[in-house]
């Protein structure tokens, strides 16, 4: 049952119980003080009337009646409202009427109150003696208002108590109501999110701790839709890269390939004429196979660019560090007044083709940004090892490349290029962050290695 119940249920029960376990020990405490109270009265009232009766009946002989004096007496002070006074010969037979008791009290305590509070009548025998004639007084304790107003005080606790519990429960579940509010809001929020509905808002309120939590709901909804919106931008943007790519890659294929392999089948015809003639001339020959080389070269050339298009020359070849050398190197001599200082931790060690294509890629599109867009003189590219570990427990290789140049503007997105690398490298277990202030752009960015 417990389970099943909302956090507002759960804390309204809660407050219900301690308010009425509140209520419950204050009126046990009174029925437990209430024995005492009441044999405490008792004890005093008996004491006072014996004491009373004693000083009364020293001085009975002298009456001109002691007989008539006595019973005045008994009957006078039957009156009394505690006790009630009987007045007995020796046998201990009563000379006078019990008292009646009148109640005529509407809030009667039960009798399981009277027998738990004071079970039994208290009696005190007072010996009396009249010219030698014995008798008695006896004193009988009559707590019987005493317990009554303990039961109309019991009683008017609990209505009392009830009243003030009752209206304390109603308020604190209408706070309670009011402070968890937001709850709804945040579950309906979610689901709008879980939906697919990015732009889902909450309104913040309730308690300061609710109303943090709704503003960060609110913060994350934001985060999650600018994320969606590049990812969907990248996917675009990845697909009109492709088309644009294999474009080219055709017009290339196209344009180049085409006349090259057109002119060598010209050539090797012509060879092969020359070849079926009685007499081949040399300098025809020696001509044709010039321009067959000339055309096989230009189609050597052109397959390096379309093949370091597709993937770095040499990088599976001479290994990172060679691959990064010679592109530094390409960067220098295109730009000699920019120096570029390429450091790489001999701690490295082997990281593995994906990762050496990934660090390769991250350099190659740093560089690219800082030769368009930085207006640099400084570029500094370090790689080295680090002890922090991905998050599937693969060691990792830091790539920090960092420039002197302009920054980025405030509020300016990243490009495609380092969005793209960006998931790339979180799709291997890695991070990429960029850091831009008076000093300039760094880019950094933890590569998983090959080594566990």
């Amino acid at each position: 049952m417990w389970q099943n119940l909302s956090l507002r249920g759960r804390i309204n029960l809660l407050l219900a119980l301690l308010l009425a376990l509140g209520l419950a020990v204050n009126i046990g405490r009174q029925v437990a003080e209430a024995g005492p109270r009441v044999r405490a009265e008792d004890q005093s009232v008996i004491r006072l009337a014996r004491e009373f009766i004693e000083m009364i009946v020293a001085d009975l002989n002298e009456a001109p009646d002691p007989d008539a004096r006595l019973n005045q007496i008994a009957r006078d002070l039957s009156r009394l409202r505690h006790v009630s006074i009987a007045l007995r010969d020796e046998a201990g037979s009563p000379l006078t009427q019990p008292r009646t008791d009148a109640d005529d009290d509407t809030r009667a305590p039960p009798a399981w109150f009277v027998s738990l509070v004071h079970p039994e009548q208290t009696a005190v025998s007072v010996p009396v003696s009249i010219h030698g004639k014995p008798g008695s007084l006896l004193i009988t304790s009559h707590p019987d208002d005493e317990i009554a107003e303990i039961w109309d005080a019991i009683v008017t606790q609990l209505e009392v108590g009830s009243a003030i519990a009752l209206a304390l429960f109603l308020v604190m579940m209408n706070v309670v109501g009011r402070a968890l509010a937001p709850l709804q809001s945040l579950a309906d929020v979610m689901a709008e999110l879980e939906d697919g509905r990015y732009q889902a808002r909450v309104a913040p309120g309730g308690a300061p701790e609710l109303a943090a939590i709704c503003t960060k709901l609110n913060h994350l909804a934001a985060t999650l839709s600018d994320a969606i919106e590049d990812k969907r931008r990248l996917a675009e943007r990845t697909v009109s890269l492709q088309d644009v790519e294999r474009k080219e890659i055709a017009r290339e294929l196209h344009d180049e390939f085409g006349p090259y392999l057109f002119s060598l089948r010209a050539h090797a015809s012509a060879l092969a004429k020359q070849a079926d003639g009685r007499a081949p001339s040399a300098e025809a020959v020696r001509k044709h196979g010039s321009a067959m080389l000339e055309q096989i070269n230009a189609l050597q050339q052109f397959n390096r660019r379309v093949l370091e298009r597709l993937r770095p020359v040499g990088l599976a070849e001479l290994g990172l560090r060679q691959a990064l050398e010679s592109l530094s190197r390409l960067w220098r001599e295109s730009h000699p007044d920019v120096t570029i200082e390429t450091v790489i931790s001999p701690a490295l060690g082997v990281t593995g083709e994906t990762a050496d294509l990934t660090i390769y890629r991250i350099v190659q599109e740093a560089l690219t940004n800082v030769f368009r867009h930085a207006g640099a003189t400084s570029v500094n590219v370090v790689i080295e090892p680090v002890t922090q570990a991905a998050s599937d427990g693969r060691s990792c290789a830091r790539v920090r490349v960092s420039d002197n140049g302009r920054g980025m503007e405030p509020g300016q997105k990243l490009g495609f290029g380092l969005v793209g690398m960006r998931e790339r490298i979180l799709a291997l277990g890695g991070t990429l962050n960029v850091v831009s202030g008076e000093g300039g752009l760094t880019v950094e960015a933890l590569v998983p290695t090959a080594a566990a």
